[in-house]
């Protein structure tokens, strides 16, 4: 039978005459779930992405191919080109304008950039007054020889232009457009290209066409250089023309080698095709004695024609050395300047390695050659072309191609919007770094070692209250913050979420997923995190708010212990706590009087009806507890160790 509260009985036995009227109860405000534990509020499942994390039946996305044709002026720094898009709307929606980006742009005199980072920035312009000219701009309107050229109205607006179209673009249709721009190469191109003496490195050196999708529509951020790319997939075709004595590096294949290399470079470079050993395409002594190239005099055009990508770029020097070797027939390849060739002759190798490991892991490379190049950019990533200074030693040139080579996976393969969710690119790429770094150089640590140093600098952020949330566009993090907000915290996250959150099984089963399901496609962070849950079989909503979307700390402790008889055996009660907003799993390991230890590991989800304390009884027989101690091999995230611990006081 139900029992009624004392205070209910106390006041029935109130005489009438002392009794009040019950006042009538006023409604209760409604309350929101604020909890780390609350579900994380994400976008609804639509018919173009899953609650589980998939592209859904209707998904699309919209296909740009390119066919480009520059020239390089290497005495007046400059570059014109020719370019053909052809771009077809995949949307339901029908189009009347489009939008390029004009990423030169950023290098005008009083351009948004130069308002926001100092001039000699790692992305400032120092002092360089540049830009995008177009030329030409036209839309073929009509079919066959019929087909006539129409000039576009178009509204600068920076870094991103708006194309007014000849006529409405429907859904499946594909508009074709021709451009002819020029601009003046800057140096210092922000850290992503530039020039050195006679080597030229060239990116965003061409008008290219904005994002049309089904989160924001057309991706209109400004290019600032903090914030990377966001780019739709299709086919290149490139023609560069340089002067002849210059080697090219480019994304895609050569189709042409006969045309700009001697026959024995074609024939080293068919056998490195077939090797997984470095085969010397262009040494330095021929370079030195002039056979490097077929002639040194007029120009050379070099054309490259790339499958399936979001960009294409290319590098340029009259004094390259090529190294190349291959893994599963897909060419690795290195070009560097015989200054640099202390570190970079291991480079082909290194990359050989790179695209190895990531495709055994995670998932298989799908182009036929990666390329590393040697320049003043300090480590950039593009399709099958990865920038990179000379390095400090062979090692740390290492831990640039790989990072940059790793970035073939996230985002050129798995295409995320670089420039509003960087840490989905750069966090995740430097997470897989870890494990490629251990196979190369296990002695430096193996991948848990290289783990724990990126989670020591975590922690020590937190605890000097300088970090900062993850999930922020990356233009609005300090720049000295950026490695910290954008690259290791997320890789500390994936780490946790790996070894002590979801277990390794089904941690990688998840993470292959995501990347197998976003191939060529454009994740959202929804759709990592419903994927993670979907595979790996746990809500997660509790980490995902307090490592990635809050900006939340992390302190465990051992708030007391209390020990007594009972018979023969000792009960021992804990009570651990929660100091700070964020949770993590416990991990605790007792000592005995005897010197034998247990360790204990509880879920994170054991907060979650109380996220600041957690009890448990514990029984033992034959032996005496001595001491507590949390997380005491230092593999989660604490800001205050000092609380961790209890010991039994000494009799």
């Amino acid at each position: 039978m139900y029992r009624y509260p004392t205070i209910f009985l106390a006041l029935f036995a109130l005489p009438a005459s002392g009794q009040r009227a019950t006042p009538t109860p006023r409604p209760q405000a409604p309350v929101a779930d604020t909890s780390i534990f609350a579900p994380v509020d994400h976008p609804a499942a639509t018919d173009t992405r899953t609650g589980g994390g998939a592209p859904g039946h209707a998904y699309w996305q919209n296909r740009a191919d390119y066919d480009i044709a520059a020239t390089l002026d290497i005495f007046t720094k400059g570059l014109s080109g020719t370019l053909t898009l052809r771009y077809t709307n995949n949307s339901p929606d029908t189009l009347r304008f489009v939008w390029l980006q004009a990423e030169q742009n950023a290098f005008r005199a009083n351009s948004l950039n130069s308002l926001i980072f100092p001039q000699e920035s790692r992305f400032g312009a120092r002092g360089f007054d540049g830009g995008d000219v177009i030329d030409r701009l036209v839309q073929l309107v009509g079919t066959g020889r019929t087909a006539k050229p129409v000039q576009l109205a178009y509204r600068d607006e920076g870094t991103v232009l708006k194309v007014d179209l000849a006529e409405p673009l429907a859904p499946g249709a594909m508009a074709t457009v021709h451009l002819a721009w020029h601009f003046r190469i800057p140096e210092h191109g922000a850290d992503r290209m530039g020039y050195d003496g006679s080597l030229f490195e060239l990116a965003q050196w061409y008008p290219r066409v904005a994002v049309y999708d089904d989160i924001e529509g057309w991706n209109t951020d400004p290019y600032l250089g903090q914030g990377e790319f966001y780019l739709d997939y299709g086919d290149y075709t490139l023609a560069l023309t340089v002067p002849a004595g210059y080697v090219v590096a480019a994304t895609g294949m050569l189709t042409n080698p006969g045309e700009v290399l001697t026959p024995v470079q074609v024939r080293r470079l068919a056998t490195a095709a077939t090797v997984d050993t470095v085969v010397r395409i262009i040494t330095a002594a021929e370079l030195a004695d002039g056979s490097a190239r077929p002639t040194r005099t007029g120009t050379r055009t070099w054309r490259f024609s790339a499958q399936h990508v979001r960009d294409a770029v290319w590098a340029a020097a009259p004094d390259y050395q090529w190294d190349a070797t291959s893994w599963n027939g897909h060419l690795a390849m290195a070009y560097y300047r015989p200054s640099a060739a202390a570190n970079w002759s291991d480079a082909a190798d290194q990359s050989r390695m790179s695209i190895a490991e990531y495709s055994e892991r995670w998932f298989p490379y799908p182009w036929p050659q990666i390329s590393a190049v040697e320049g003043p950019i300090s480590g950039m990533e593009y399709p099958m072309i990865a920038m990179e200074a000379r390095g400090r030693g062979v090692q740390d040139l290492y831990s640039v191609v790989t990072h940059e080579i790793g970035h073939m996976w996230f985002p050129m393969i798995v295409g995320s919007n670089e420039r509003r969710h960087m840490w989905q690119d750069e966090g995740f790429n430097t997470f897989i770094n870890t494990f490629a770094e251990a196979l190369r150089y296990p002695e430096q640590g193996d991948q848990m070692a290289r783990a724990a140093r990126e989670r020591g600098l975590v922690e020590r952020v937190m605890q000097a209250g300088v970090d900062t949330p993850i999930e922020i566009h990356p233009d609005r993090i300090a720049p000295n913050f950026l490695g910290i907000s954008a690259y290791i915290k997320p890789s500390v996250g994936l780490q946790l979420l790996r070894q002590e959150i979801l277990g390794p099984a089904a941690f990688d089963d998840a993470f292959r997923t995501y990347a197998a399901r976003w191939a060529f496609r454009h994740p959202t962070p929804t759709d990592f995190f419903r994927s993670m849950e979907d595979v790996g079989g746990r809500r997660l909503d509790w980490f995902w708010r307090g490592w990635f979307l809050e900006n939340a700390r992390f302190d465990q402790a051992v708030d007391s212990v209390a020990t007594r008889m009972d018979g023969e055996a000792e009960l021992v009660t804990v009570v651990y706590g929660n100091r700070e907003r964020g949770v993590l799993p416990i991990r605790a390991r007792f000592t005995f009087s005897d010197g034998s230890v247990e360790t204990f590991r509880y879920p994170g989800e054991v907060w979650s009806t109380n996220s600041v304390s957690y009890r448990r009884t514990y029984r033992f027989t034959g032996k005496r507890l001595v001491g507590v101690q949390l997380d005491p091999d230092g593999l989660l995230v604490d800001i205050d160790r000092s609380n961790n611990g209890w010991e039994a006081a000494k009799p």
